[in-house]
């Protein structure tokens, strides 16, 4: 039998492009919202002892709440197994307390998500590209975390518009051994940029590791949010002397004007990301390119 496969609203258009990549069964929900704004959810679908999968990010707060409760929901139902895929975990800047009393998100939402009840042959979250690689351990009990990387899909963008002789860079040191990793795979140099933050949204690069004169330098990181650091480091890659600048990240979160901001800089040729976050959806520009986690998705499952 099939698996059964659910979403999340603002990941159906995920779902559609697995529809297309692997053999599931689109799983039925009825949706609505109370005067209030309370949301309503009942699950249309037999899910007794199938395998279900759901595909939900945690954007923000009330499409986590969706992703627990639909969760929580099916296994109840039935579910023989219960696979969580979450495109962008939302969460991954607060993952540990800097400062005394705060308030560690990554942690209390990873232990909410380990409070879905168990179904019979068990729980899986998968992950993908996480900011740090201790994530998956803040999920408890007998749900299985499981951290999926989008290399594949990383490792070609790069060869597509870096070629087989550009410099592989970072947007800073703490990216640096997983960007060195990619490069050692893709037979290329590495480099990072030395950087010290400023204020909670912004930094200054002090330093470029890197012979980088006249190099096409394609830049890793693993989210784009306002593009402030972005656009700081592509300025440092470009007073070192790079030719060409090109921009590779997983989650294209794109808050602030940022695409515009990026895009007037004018040091930046293009972007590539992937679909693991629903703002992607709405661009309407050249300047970005999209490309999906789909089949990674099923190759995973």
């Amino acid at each position: 039998m099939k698996k059964i496969i659910f979403h999340t609203n603002k990941y159906k258009y995920l779902v559609e492009q697995v529809i297309i990549n692997g053999d599931f069964e689109i799983g039925k929900l009825e949706q609505s919202q109370f005067a209030d704004g309370e949301r309503y959810q009942r699950v249309l679908s037999n899910v007794e002892d199938r395998k279900v999968v759901v595909v939900g990010g945690t954007v923000d707060d009330m499409a986590t709440l969706e992703l627990y409760d639909l969760c929580c929901t099916l296994v109840t139902l039935g579910a023989s197994s219960l696979s969580i895929m979450i495109p962008y975990f939302g969460y991954s800047t607060m993952e540990r307390a800097v400062k005394s009393g705060e308030v560690v998100t990554a942690k209390t939402r990873a232990r909410l998500l380990s409070s879905i009840p168990r179904s019979t042959k068990g729980n899986k979250v998968y992950l993908f590209d996480l900011h740090t690689e201790g994530l998956p351990h803040y999920f408890e009990g007998h749900l299985r975390a499981i951290h999926v990387y989008c290399k594949s899909i990383i490792m070609k963008a790069v060869t597509e518009y870096g070629g087989t002789d550009c410099i592989l860079a970072s947007t800073d040191a703490g990216r640096a051994k997983w960007v060195e990793s990619l490069a050692n795979d893709l037979g290329l140099q590495a480099a990072f940029a030395l950087k010290r933050r400023i204020s909670g949204t912004d930094t200054e690069v002090t330093a470029i590791n890197a012979d980088v004169t006249g190099r096409t330098v394609v830049i890793y990181d693993d989210m784009i949010r306002s593009g402030n650091s972005l656009i700081n480091a592509a300025n440092a890659y470009k007073g070192a002397g790079a030719k060409e600048i090109f921009v590779i990240t997983t989650h294209g979160i794109f808050v602030e004007g940022a695409i515009e901001k990026l895009k007037n800089s004018g040091i930046i040729s293009k972007i590539i990301c992937t679909d693991t976050h629903a703002n992607t959806q709405t661009l309407d520009t050249d300047f970005v390119e999209v490309r999906s986690i789909a089949k990674l998705i099923v190759d995973v499952i």
